[in-house]
């Protein structure tokens, strides 16, 4: 199996977990859309003023979300 790997988007903000909340619905549906396999989306809230919307994917398909999402950055999901 290949390595997962997490790509990030950073919130901040008084807005921040609204923010990343309706992000991860996006980021769900554009995997549905692209036919990502064995994808896992989620929100992490750091803290009241920060917030993280996340999608893992397999490396292979990690350059399509890449790319089409631009996300602020990424790391080998653990």
């Amino acid at each position: 199996m290949s390595d997962r790997i997490k790509l990030i988007w950073d919130f901040r903000g008084m807005a921040a977990k609204g923010t990343a909340l309706h992000h991860r619905i996006h980021l769900e549906e554009f995997a549905i859309k692209e036919g990502i396999r064995n994808h896992k989306t989620g929100v992490e809230n750091i803290n009241d003023m920060y917030s993280i919307a996340y999608i893992c994917v397999e490396e292979d398909q990690m350059p399509i979300v890449r790319d089409a999402l631009r996300p602020h950055r990424g790391e080998v999901d653990e």
